[in-house]
């Protein structure tokens, strides 16, 4: 792959193996003065972005140089270098300005994918939406739904308008079905518009370089991008082996599941306890004490229950986020210290979560960082936790006051990176990288850097297409596009209140997807007792004992995917168009492929008991029936625990090995 670029009077000519792709002249580039207004609640915001000049950047002359070219401005100079596979652009000058807007070249035909995590949709074409971490589900879309279900309209498959989401994870990155990828450097919001067919317009509300990026194939593509945001690191070993059961509510619970997992053969690799730390019971449901020591009264001889386990390959984890319980210890150590962001009036910002508020640890005091950073070393891997979920990230106000000084506004969307910083350094320093994972939801640029996992947040406890079930698919894919290639979802969904509840038959079709991922573990939800549990009934039991054992047998298979994504960025759950050049690969958003071999067409629809699946073309055997097809839509039974799963015939000796599993 050959980049070259080319003067033409005041214009630049971009060539990609001697094939003019693009020129660069007065209409690519426009810069301006604005400002933002922010009004969150519960982490989802409100902006209003107010441009008070805009104007294009003429070019005034073009200077070619060995390694790239300078665009000469009135404003000042455009740096363009040529790193062989991607084009850096970078701005000198311009510093007046607070507002860049780019024009790249579209046609009727291309497909686009990425700006962080996306929940509804996968190709973005046809889409506007802001790049900003934020709270995904928001309460007045869940008392909206409640409201609507009470009613008697529950409609599954309903949308709202694509720019009312918000996601955990935004990263102003796009891959494009042309074969190249946009990245950009800033922190600031930043907006994509691909509503037109002939070009795309970017926004930042900052000036900061980008690079644009080519590949000869998606594999290709994703090595460039992760060379940016860097990978993730081999996951633990125990992970594979099973399923993490989760539970909570203190240490008879504790051992009454891991007495029922052992009874059932549910092939449990670990327990996941979120409230170690202490439970508080709130109006919105079972919620957390956020003081992150050990409740020993909740929790009695925990220390030595984690022994006892981790003797039996039994591992116990944590959950652990950036924010202080305002009635608890360490809330109060971290306020004398002076180590909470702060208000403007200089006392402790205090943000109200769901019911209650709490304090946030300012990271960019250095003493506060490695003060919470001490903490997880002291209260959860000295304690004996192999992992947690590293929650939140995304409430950083944009009118509080940081010890550095910075703009809270061009801060915000670093905030998670900086979490799952924190968190990595504490495994690095006690020399537990690739013993103990952490999971995050929230996410930026350096996200996939640092973090060892994503999960895909609080989704409902349904079969919804925006928030439910199959929300996680699309969720998943635009992680992988964006360069996290290891996620996973909680089973079952998290978000339940009065009638909306999570029963036995979304439990095991999500339990059957999450057998086919990275990492398989539950949540017992945000109301435990609207759900349906693990061990719930003998039904469920033995459906979840047959998945566990599926993912344990899939252990060489995803061990190989996840080390690949480690050294070269693709994913373990990948698009199918990445090796399938058809027009339904680009639009399929609902099937995914695990690893190269394996093609998982998860059941998304409540009462289904078929499935209709697209299969690109190649040779590929239907797991269950060993029906063997070679590409186009297929309509196969799937039964509560026959996932429709196909495996390439090049790789059938993987069928043997999950089937052995089964019997």
């Amino acid at each position: 792959m050959l980049i070259k670029l080319e003067k033409e009077y005041c214009k630049l000519n971009i060539f990609l193996n001697d094939k003019k792709i693009y020129t660069v002249d007065d209409s690519t580039f426009s810069v301006g003065i604005g400002e933002n207004s922010f009004n969150m609640s519960h982490g989802s915001f409100r902006i209003h972005d107010t441009v008070f000049h805009k104007t294009a950047v003429a070019i005034k002359d073009v200077e070619i140089r060995e390694n790239g070219a300078v665009l000469k401005t009135r404003f000042g100079e455009i740096i363009i270098e040529n790193e062989g596979k991607r084009l850096k652009v970078s701005f000198d000058g311009f510093e007046e300005y607070n507002r860049l807007f780019l024009i790249l070249p579209s046609d009727a035909n291309e497909k686009v994918y990425g700006s962080g995590e996306i929940f509804s949709e996968f190709n973005i074409i046809g889409e506007r939406g802001n790049v900003w971490v934020a709270e995904h589900i928001n309460a007045i879309q869940i008392a909206k739904k409640l409201i609507k279900q009470v009613g008697g309209f529950k409609n599954t498959k309903r949308k709202q308008s694509f720019k009312k989401y918000e996601t955990y994870y935004a990263q102003p990155t796009f891959v494009s079905s042309k074969k190249y990828y946009y990245h950009s450097l800033t922190t600031a919001r930043s907006s994509f518009d691909f509503n037109h067919t002939e070009f795309h317009r970017i926004k930042n509300d900052d000036i900061s370089p980008f690079y644009i990026g080519f590949g000869e194939d998606f594999e290709e593509i994703m090595q460039g991008i992760t060379e940016l945001v860097g990978r993730q690191p081999p996951l633990p070993d125990w992970v594979y082996d099973g399923q993490i059961i989760a539970t909570q509510g203190g240490s008879k619970r504790l051992l009454e599941a891991k007495s029922i997992s052992d009874e059932k053969n549910l092939c449990a690799n670990g327990f996941w306890i979120q409230d170690w730390e202490g439970r508080r019971v709130t109006a919105a449901g079972k919620q957390l004490y956020w003081n992150w020591e050990w409740d020993r009264e909740l929790y009695p001889e925990l220390d030595s229950i984690i022994r006892d386990f981790n003797s039996q390959g039994k591992k116990v984890l944590g959950y652990i986020n950036p924010f202080l319980a305002v009635e608890k210890p360490l809330y109060k150590e971290a306020s004398e210290k002076g180590y909470c962001v702060k208000a403007k009036d200089g006392s402790d910002y205090l943000v109200t979560i769901t019911t209650f508020p709490a304090a946030m640890v300012d990271f960019t005091n250095p003493d506060a960082y490695n003060w919470i950073k001490n903490i997880i070393k002291k209260n959860m891997i000295e304690f004996g936790l192999s992992g947690w979920m590293a929650d939140f990230g995304e409430y950083l106000p944009t009118d509080c006051v940081l010890f550095s000084g910075e703009n809270p506004e061009l801060v915000h969307n670093t905030w998670p990176a900086i979490w799952a910083k924190i968190n990595r350094e504490a495994l690095e320093e006690t020399g537990k990288l690739g013993e103990i994972m952490f999971f995050t939801r929230a996410g930026y640029s350096d996200t996939p850097r640092y973090s060892t996992m994503m999960w895909n947040g609080d989704n409902h406890t349904d079969f919804s297409i925006d928030f439910g079930l199959p929300s996680v698919i699309p969720a998943m894919l635009s992680l992988s596009v964006c360069g996290f290639g290891l996620s996973h979802s909680d089973i079952g969904g998290y978000t339940s209140f009065f009638n909306l509840r999570r029963s036995e038959e979304l439990y095991m079709r999500w339990c059957e997807m999450s057998a086919f991922t990275p990492v398989m573990r539950g949540h017992e939800g945000l109301n435990p007792d609207l759900n349906c549990q693990f061990d719930s009934s003998e039904r469920v039991l033995s459906h979840g004992a047959k998945m566990a054992k599926i993912h344990k047998a899939l252990k060489p298979y995803l061990k190989e995917a996840v080390e690949y994504n480690s050294k070269t960025g693709v994913g373990v759950i990948r698009p199918l168009f990445f090796y399938y050049d058809e027009e339904k690969a680009y639009n399929e958003c609902y099937e995914y492929l695990l690893g190269r071999d394996i093609l998982v067409a998860p059941v998304i629809t409540q009462g289904a008991v078929k499935r209709d699946v697209y299969l690109p073309n190649d040779e590929w055997i239907h797991l269950w029936s060993g029906k063997e097809y070679r590409g186009g839509n297929v309509t196969v039974s799937a039964p509560i625990g026959e996932i429709p799963v196909f495996v390439r015939k090049s790789a059938k000796n993987l069928i043997d090995i999950i089937l052995e599993e089964t019997k």
